[in-house]
């Protein structure tokens, strides 16, 4: 209850500010009232989605737009804030100068208060569009990204070898079916050798899959599709009735991967095989520094795989790779992971700027990286969570092609 009514000022607050800008710009009361409703409306739809409905700490499709709506409307009142309130300091400051040290009245300079706001309207209009602009078409800005990897050790018969990898489907998150087609439609065009999909199927409960396991189901390639769990796969956030009923949910997820055809690699490995040649492809459970689940056992996973073996691991949290893998005694040639979503916003101009908030949480959160001479590549995320779109940040489906030789790696 705290947490709400010290959230309730401080949206209260920040409106205030949005509002006096609305005001110093125009006299039209009719744009006080639409003003006045939409931060109402807003603020009702969350405390109803949240503090009043039901689900606990399921976030369901109408939560999380009641999120993103507020997000975009307390963004949009804090970047006038932080201009009018700067604003207002300077006002201060000249009217106790005028008034200590000069002999002329403090002054008022409502011109300068109206172009300020002007400003900070412009400014503010920004993200609150992008935001809008991500919810509505940004998280089905579907990318496909290229990547060629070269390995002096790749086995000769691998040499040009295809991969498409995706990750965080979060299928419970999912609205709108053609766009999500579509997407699919764009995996099986890649007509990978092997589709390798690194965790998080789910938002918390296995019956998300289910509207969605014959659209995935779809997914093919000659060597197979391989899985691995996300930290959102075992339902750890949601409040269940008995430990059992949170065992059977997650049994249920793995039995559905298997009706549709994944092989879910848990703590194990696979060898695919060609021309006499193999790569050995391990898959561990969930693995991620500071509160997330740690089940993955890569000892485990590499029972029977020889020191030589060309090794592509998949592993859901990139913190797994630096905290762990690049220091095993094995090599590991390649990693694949996700959870990140690159936080499904950001700035990504290819040769000029890279930039989230998440990299402040994340060393490696998005692309292909190299240390210690081994390779992860860090997917965005197919979907989506939280806030119900992307900016910037696109979902990713990524294609890698192994070749054998020395070179830098392209993109």
């Amino acid at each position: 209850m705290l947490r709400w009514l010290l959230f309730t000022i401080f949206y209260i607050l920040i409106t205030l500010y949005g509002f006096q800008a609305i005001r110093t710009l125009t006299k039209s009361i009719w744009i006080y009232y639409i003003f006045i409703a939409i931060a109402v409306i807003i603020a009702g739809n969350l405390i109803l989605q949240f503090a009043m409905g039901a689900g606990g700490r399921v976030l369901s499709p109408s939560k999380s737009y009641a999120f993103g709506f507020i997000l975009a409307f307390m963004l949009f009142n804090i970047v006038l804030l932080v201009f009018l309130l700067g604003e207002d300091t300077v006002r201060f400051f000249t009217g106790l100068y005028s008034k200590f040290f000069t002999a002329q009245e403090a002054f008022h300079l409502p011109s300068r208060r109206k172009f300020v706001s002007g400003i900070a309207l412009g400014v503010a209009a920004i993200p609150f569009v992008s935001l809008l602009y991500g919810m509505y078409q940004g998280k089905y800005n579907f990318r496909v990204i290229k990547h060629t990897l070269h390995f002096d050790d790749l086995p000769e018969a691998f040499d040009g070898y295809r991969i498409t990898h995706i990750s965080d489907i979060h299928s419970g998150s999912f609205t709108n079916r053609p766009e999500i087609e579509h997407a699919v439609a764009m995996v099986k065009e890649q007509q990978s050798d092997v589709i390798m999909f690194t965790g998080d199927l789910v938002n918390n409960k296995s019956t998300e899959l289910v509207p969605w396991k014959d659209l995935f189901a779809e997914l093919k390639a000659d060597d197979g599709v391989f899985s691995v769990l996300g930290n959102h796969d075992y339902g750890d956030y949601v409040d269940w009735d008995s430990s059992a009923e949170k065992q059977q949910n997650l049994e249920e997820l793995k039995q559905l991967q298997k009706e549709m055809g994944y092989d879910l690699l848990l703590n194990e490995n696979r060898f695919i095989e060609r021309n006499g040649h193999r790569l050995a492809l391990l898959g561990v459970e969930n693995w991620g520094k500071g509160g997330f689940k740690k089940a993955g056992d890569l000892k485990k996973a590499a029972e029977g795989v020889e020191p030589d073996d060309f090794k592509i691991l998949m592993s859901h949290d990139p913190s797994h790779w630096e905290e762990v893998v690049i220091n095993d005694d094995y090599h590991y040639h390649l990693t694949l992971s996700g959870h990140t979503h690159g936080m499904q916003f950001g700035i990504e101009i290819p040769g000029w700027i890279k930039w989230s908030p998440i990299k402040y949480r994340y060393k490696h959160w998005a692309g292909v990286y190299k240390e210690m001479g081994q390779y992860i590549n860090v997917n965005r995320g197919f979907g989506y969570l939280g806030y119900p779109g992307r900016v910037g940040i696109w979902p990713e489906i990524t294609v890698i092609e192994l070749k054998r030789g020395s070179k830098n790696i392209t993109a």
